[in-house]
């Protein structure tokens, strides 16, 4: 498995854009058919349909609080300070609130086996900890449930120092991406 980061005019990058897998003999891109298929494949996407949906559910609430963090990375210093409240509200009013709940009778958040929404949730949980270090501080499920997957051996190793887990976005990056999309 490889995850490409080169720019390919042959038509492996089916749009021209990044992220491309190579899996299972397939160049698959886009965000969501990659994380579908990976968590059909390692059985992380629920018993059926109805699982499946709430899975699907969880996980766009998660891509859009995660999109307005890394969706700071852009903004100029002097907008930063006011999107930085806009998004601490928001998970600790809107987001939050409803993982806090659906944690409330399983340790998962959909049947009771580890679905690619807790994996997000919990991706979720350290990019908003990055920011806001005490967010989880009034929601004690989640704090459960981020000291239960730090113990999920493959997890607590990607968490490792030195493992293949990239840090977060710096000044260099910004300026790369941004040059990239001509932004």
């Amino acid at each position: 498995m490889a995850v490409s980061s080169g720019w390919s005019r042959d038509g492996a990058l089916m749009f021209q854009q990044m992220p491309m897998l190579e899996m299972d003999g397939m160049k698959l891109v886009q965000s969501k058919a990659i994380m579908n298929y990976i968590s059909a494949k390692y059985n992380l996407y629920g018993k059926d349909l109805k699982e499946r949906v709430r899975i699907d559910m969880y996980a766009e609430g998660l891509r859009d609080l995660m999109e307005m963090i890394i969706n700071l990375l852009f903004l100029t210093p002097a907008e930063q300070p006011r999107a930085l409240k806009i998004i601490e509200s928001k998970a600790t009013d809107r987001y939050l609130p409803v993982y806090e709940k659906a944690l409330a009778s399983s340790d998962y958040l959909v049947g009771n086996q580890l679905s690619c929404a807790d994996v997000h949730l919990f991706e979720c949980i350290l990019m908003l900890e990055e920011k806001f270090p005490s967010v989880l501080s009034n929601f004690p499920r989640l704090q459960a449930f981020q000291k239960r997957m730090r113990a999920v051996p493959a997890i607590h190793k990607f968490l490792q120092p030195g493992s293949q887990r990239k840090p977060p976005p710096d000044e260099a990056y910004v300026k790369n991406v941004k040059e990239i999309l001509r932004m």
